[in-house]
């Protein structure tokens, strides 16, 4: 193996790099490394760029805040927190920010969510299904994320994943425009939500 001082600068660099820490990673914009307008997340130590939000992308989230704030903000003390956009601590090198995660109501406040936090997790893509599919989805399940949602914005439908075993969800179902999404447990005696009020007005 060649020593390090006889490789280019970009062979240079890739050899002494190493995964970031979620603290690092904290640290970076502590330290106006990163600010509010750098669209990363963190994973596998890796800094990923996030896809800019498009119109669709945008209006679909905020049709599921709606959708799922008339189902779990009907009483005092809710059935659930949502957050949009925001970070879980899934490890301590990955620090994802999904579109929409409902959060059990007795998630601690002093703290980033950790996957004992969650009770689902919904990815929104136009572009960027695969990715979600082939790259998020497998480090959802292997934090023990319960449900993870995928909804594809191109396809017209959302996969619905849950059971984690390892690296994969053991139970996978596809809704299309006439199904209903049942929410996770412990809220599945509220009632489903239709796929078509999530995906919005169809171009037909």
């Amino acid at each position: 193996m060649p020593s390090t001082t006889s490789l280019e600068p970009t062979a240079l660099l890739s050899a002494r790099q190493r995964p970031l820490t979620v603290k690092e990673y904290h640290r970076m914009a502590e330290v106006g490394i990163l600010t509010e307008d750098d669209r990363v997340e963190l994973l596998d130590g890796r800094l990923i760029a996030m896809s800019p939000i498009g119109p669709d992308h945008l209006h679909c989230v905020n049709r599921l805040n709606q959708l799922f704030s008339r189902r779990v903000y009907t009483h005092e003390s809710p059935a659930a927190w949502i957050s949009v956009q925001n970070p879980i601590r899934i490890d301590d090198a990955s620090e994802p920010e999904p579109d929409l995660t409902l959060l059990r109501p007795d998630v601690p406040q002093d703290d980033t969510p950790r996957p004992e936090d969650v009770l689902l997790v919904v990815e929104v893509a136009d572009s960027t299904a695969d990715y979600d599919r082939t790259v998020k989805q497998p480090r959802y399940a292997r934090a023990g994320i319960p449900v993870y949602w995928l909804v594809d914005l191109g396809a017209e439908v959302v996969d619905v994943t849950s059971d984690p075993k390892g690296n994969a969800y053991a139970e996978r179902r596809r809704y299309g425009r006439g199904g209903a999404l049942p929410l996770p447990p412990p809220l599945d005696d509220l009632s489903p939500i239709p796929v078509a009020d999530v995906l919005g007005m169809s171009d037909e």
